[in-house]
C-alpha cells in the first residue's frame, strides 16, 4: 500500500489493488493553502470543521464515512472509534472520529483532531497500530509531548505527524520540530514524497520510525 499526505490531516492511502480512502478534505480558504484535487473510492470525515470536512476540494468519491462503527468497503476494513476534539469532553470543540483502516495487512490509525489526553481505555481501543497519523500541532488539537505520549503507549511501526503548521499556513498551531526533536535522530526519516509499504515490513521491534512527509 501508499501513502501520500496532501497536507494538513488530508492523507491519500492506496491499497495494492487501486482501491483508495482520502481522509479529512480541508478547505484551502480555512488553512491558507490548497491541495492538488484527488478522487478516491472512500472519503473519511473526523468531524464537522471546513479544515477537515471539505468535501468539494474531491474530485470524485464513491461513498463516505462520517461516524463511528466498523464498516467495510470491497475489502478495506475501516473502524471509527468516537472521541473528544479537547480536553473536556467536548465542551469546548465537540467530538472527532479516530479511523482505523485495515488495507493489505497493514493497520493504520488516523486520531483526527484527538483532544482528548491519552488514556489506557483509548489505547486498547486501538491497538493494534502499525501506522499512526497524529496530529502535533497543539492549540486546537493535542500538542508534541500528548502526541509523543500516544506514541509510546501505542508503538506503532512508523509514526506520521500531520496538522501542523508549512508554510502559507494561516492556523495558530506548531511546526513539526518540537515534535521530531522528540526522537532519537537516526530513527527520523524527514522530506518523504510518498511511503510505500507491505505487511512484511514490520517486525517484532520496539523502535517506532518517524516519517516527516512532504506536502503533496
Amino acid at each position: 500500500m501508499k501513502i501520500k499526505w496532501l497536507g494538513h490531516s488530508s492523507f491519500v492511502l492506496t491499497e495494492s489493488t487501486g482501491l483508495s480512502v482520502l481522509t479529512d478534505p480541508y478547505d484551502p480558504d480555512m488553512v491558507g493553502y490548497a491541495a492538488e484535487p484527488q478522487s478516491a473510492d472512500v472519503v473519511t470525515v473526523s468531524h464537522g470543521h471546513g479544515d477537515h470536512n471539505f468535501l468539494k476540494s474531491v474530485r470524485e468519491y464513491k461513498s463516505v464515512f462520517d461516524k463511528p462503527g466498523k464498516f467495510e468497503y470491497e475489502g478495506i476494513h475501516i473502524t471509527g472509534v468516537q472521541t473528544f476534539h479537547d480536553d473536556s469532553e467536548g465542551e469546548k470543540r465537540g467530538k472527532n472520529i479516530i479511523y482505523k483502516f485495515g488495507m493489505d495487512g497493514v493497520n493504520i490509525c488516523h486520531m483526527g483532531d484527538i483532544g482528548e489526553p491519552c488514556s489506557p481505555e483509548l489505547i486498547e481501543r486501538l491497538l493494534p497500530v502499525n501506522v499512526l497519523l497524529i496530529p502535533v500541532g497543539g492549540n486546537y488539537t493535542i500538542d508534541a509531548e500528548t502526541a509523543k505520549e500516544y506514541v509510546d503507549k501505542l508503538m506503532p511501526d512508523i509514526v506520521i505527524p500531520m496538522h501542523y503548521k508549512i508554510k502559507h499556513c494561516e492556523l495558530d498551531i506548531d511546526k513539526v520540530e518540537p515534535f521530531a526533536r522528540l526522537f532519537d535522530d537516526e530513527n527520523v526519516e524527514e522530506d518523504v514524497d510518498e511511503l510505500e509499504l507491505d505487511r512484511t515490513d514490520f517486525d517484532e521491534s520496539s523502535v517506532t520510525r518517524l516519517v516527516v512527509m512532504n506536502k503533496r
